[in-house]
């Protein structure tokens, strides 16, 4: 036979008493939880966003959209409704012909130190230092000497070319991927 026990719950001073291991475990079933409340109380903070989101225009729900995403790290994935595969499945041939011959365009770039000159080593740590931020002058040399690396990734093509320019004009080969 087990001896009693003495248990502590999560919330202080409070104690439960069990005389053996059966006991804790419950033999019958309970109540069955109520279920919430369709008319939530909401704080007043809450309700004033609420009326200054629905009176915002589209082009402003477009903005509150895309500033909420970049703050909260979301990912810019596409919703897709329950009805979709539906419809996707009822297109017709033609239409996905179409959609099969355009090619995907690449949207970003990323920058690869691959090797360098030997000659221009110094300006080109020097300019490592410049484009990665929060590299000293130590890290940017062992940076520089560990190449093959990935210098930036997720630019535009634009700023990938840039940079790649600035890089081999201080003598660096760079590969864009």
């Amino acid at each position: 036979m087990l001896s009693r026990t003495l248990l502590r719950v999560s919330a202080p001073r409070v104690f439960l008493r069990l005389a053996s291991t059966e006991a804790a475990l419950p033999l019958n079933d309970g109540p069955a939880a109520p279920h919430p409340a369709q008319d939530r109380v909401v704080s007043s903070k809450v309700k004033s966003l609420v009326d200054e989101i629905s009176s915002l225009s589209l082009l402003e729900v477009s903005d509150l959209n895309w500033a909420l995403k970049k703050r909260l790290n979301l990912p810019d994935a596409p919703m897709m409704p329950m009805g979709m595969p539906m419809m996707a499945a009822a297109a017709p041939a033609a239409a996905q012909e179409e959609a099969a011959s355009d090619t995907p365009q690449k949207m970003t770039f990323g920058v690869k130190l691959t090797k360098f000159d030997d000659a221009k080593k110094i300006a080109l740590i020097k300019e490592i230092r410049t484009v990665v931020p929060g590299l000293n002058l130590v890290q940017a040399k062992k940076f520089v000497e560990t190449a093959p690396i990935t210098v930036k990734e997720d630019m535009g093509k634009a700023e990938a070319e840039e940079l790649k320019a600035a890089l081999e004009k201080v003598g660096a080969t760079i590969e864009l991927f």
